[in-house]
């Protein structure tokens, strides 16, 4: 007798129909673990090889560039007429990928579900109306399409849920630019944000890029006098500082297992400065423990983002050295682990001038170039620009 028993298949193949119109094929190893008999057509063909992993289809096909090359984009230009510029620009020059919002800075998912019951339904934000007229042109133009999804950083979700933040007297607490942050110790906090990636993979996004992967910057200083939940943490025998980076690491190993269904990438945005330490204690990140569980790692390494390292004293000034010194380090901890991820920094497209006179220098063709060209005398070969405003220099050679 065939059955269906705790999410597995057994003796025949399995389709999961999905609201995207994809079909999940029976390959590799076990079901996801939400699947449901109303969910499941069964087919009289019998599986080969006994148990197989179920493998989503979105029905869009993208071949992945042989070195990644993308720009940052936000909900608003994706969903708006600057989708078409950044569509030409990528069409006009090497470029081949788009870093896309899916969840923003503030917790918004920027487009409105239409996942029947989905979660996300109530804090879905209309940027992006057709996220699937969206991903077909950039099928049609083969422009790699990676969803960025924040995850600690969320405003929304902590006004919503105080209880999953940190509580400082009767409030939530927030940082100098009024942001809060959820709190990577709590699964739930995991499982609402694989929820996104998950809707993301199937819309047809090849890659998920989680960024804001960590505590808020400084908690070393608060971790004693705000008030929030340890969760499974809470009794470890260990330091804090430990705890911060075992729950930092965990949420990106367990990210990845569950997407294993859906064949995309992972990728996690990390400070470069985390590859400068051991570990970066305060915010939970260890460069080396994070890379070992993603298929991408983007250290985020805009020259204007350091102070004097690398002997250098004024960073912003001197793109191609900071890049140079910067690359050196990293490969190095990379060849330290059996098996490295790509590397692919986010870049600098914009000018610093907060940084003040002396300090900073316009940001232009010659100097997004030196970035490029620094990575690639490096032997890196993949990269992303970054500017907020996704307004980026035009005639730069992306292949110097």
């Amino acid at each position: 007798m065939n059955f269906v028993k705790k999410g597995l298949i057994t003796g025949m193949t399995a389709m999961l129909l999905v609201p995207f119109g994809g079909i999940v094929h029976a390959e590799e190893s076990v079901a996801p673990a939400n699947l449901s008999l109303n969910q499941v057509t069964l087919s009289a063909k019998q599986i080969p090889n006994g148990m197989k992993r179920f493998v989503f289809d979105s029905g869009l096909h993208f071949e992945r560039p042989e070195a990644v090359r993308g720009i940052y984009v936000t909900g608003h230009s994706a969903g708006g007429s600057k989708f078409n510029e950044l569509v030409k620009m990528m069409n006009e020059t090497e470029l081949n990928a788009m870093v896309i919002d899916i969840k923003d800075d503030w917790g918004n998912v920027t487009y409105k579900s239409s996942v029947p019951g989905s979660p996300y339904a109530d804090i879905g934000k209309n940027y992006i109306k057709d996220p699937k007229k969206v991903l077909k042109i950039l099928e049609d133009k083969q422009i790699y399409p990676i969803a960025r999804v924040v995850v600690f950083k969320d405003s929304l979700l902590s006004k919503k849920k105080p209880e999953l933040s940190y509580v400082d007297g009767k409030a939530v607490w927030k940082n100098g630019r009024g942001e809060s942050f959820v709190n990577p110790f709590l699964k739930e906090v995991w499982d609402y944000n694989v929820g996104i990636a998950i809707e993301a993979a199937k819309m047809g996004f090849q890659e998920i890029q989680f960024d804001y992967v960590r505590f808020p910057e400084g908690f070393e200083k608060r971790d004693k006098t705000l008030k929030y939940n340890m969760g499974q943490y809470k009794d470890l025998k260990i330091e804090n500082t430990q705890k911060r980076v075992k729950a930092v690491t965990d949420f990106v190993a367990y990210a990845k297992e569950k997407l294993k269904p859906y064949g995309v990438k992972v990728s996690v945005d990390i400070f470069g400065y985390s590859a400068t330490l051991p570990e970066a204690p305060g915010i939970g990140q260890n460069f080396s423990k994070i890379s070992e569980h993603v298929d991408v790692i983007s250290s985020m390494i805009y020259p204007s983002h350091w102070t004097s390292y690398f002997g250098i004293a004024k960073p912003d000034l001197e793109p191609y050295k900071l890049i140079t010194e910067y690359a050196k380090l990293e490969k190095k901890k990379l060849s330290e682990l059996k098996t490295p991820p790509v590397s692919r920094p986010w870049l600098q497209d914009f000018t610093a001038s907060y940084l003040g006179a002396g300090n900073y220098k316009k940001y232009g063709k010659a100097e997004v170039e030196a970035q490029i060209k620094a990575l690639k005398d490096q032997g890196i070969n993949e990269y992303l620009l970054w500017n907020a405003a996704n307004r980026y220099t035009a005639g730069v050679d992306y292949t110097p």
